[in-house]
């Protein structure tokens, strides 16, 4: 199973739109993971659209009140589960925050999957996996657009990450 995994796309607040880029990968994919910061219902619709339909996303913290997304999402793809969250809070923490996350709401070989600072990230911390796809837009403070996309099949998980620098 393929899907493309994005974060912080910050329409219209930093960004003007999804670049081209990133909504020709996210069309590709099986299924699409977006960690929160939508900022408004009509982005949200966009990457559910762009998806197909298959779709997991949840609030981020600049949210507005009506994106009626969970703060804690799970999906299995592939054999592989996937705890979603945004990672909402101070830099310091972020990823004891999200490794908490996961051990809350899957098993123990799940995979966190969060967002909020606009950092590309993918590592091991505290025994939890935890992707951080950065911003797809290159939202302020990200120094270029980012996103992964992964391969979930039969459990095991290969992530590549695609970037375009801002400058």
């Amino acid at each position: 199973m393929e899907l493309a995994i994005i974060s912080d796309t910050h329409v219209p607040g930093r960004a003007g739109g999804i670049p081209d880029w990133v909504r020709e990968r996210v069309e590709a994919v099986d299924h699409v993971i977006h960690a929160g910061d939508f900022e408004t219902p009509a982005v949200v619709d966009e990457v559910r659209s762009l998806a197909g339909g298959s779709f997991t996303g949840v609030r981020g913290n600049v949210d507005a009140a009506d994106v009626d997304l969970p703060d804690v999402a799970t999906v299995e793809c592939g054999g592989v589960e996937f705890v979603v969250t945004h990672g909402t809070g101070d830099r310091i923490g972020y990823e004891d925050r999200v490794a908490a996350a996961v051990r809350k709401h899957g098993s123990p070989d799940a995979v966190g999957v969060a967002g909020h600072t606009h950092e590309q990230t993918d590592e091991v911390h505290d025994g939890v996996r935890i992707l951080n796809p950065g911003s797809a837009t290159g939202a302020n403070p990200a120094s270029g657009a980012t996103m992964l996309t992964a391969t979930a099949e039969d459990g095991d998980l290969s992530v590549t990450l695609h970037s375009e620098d801002r400058w």
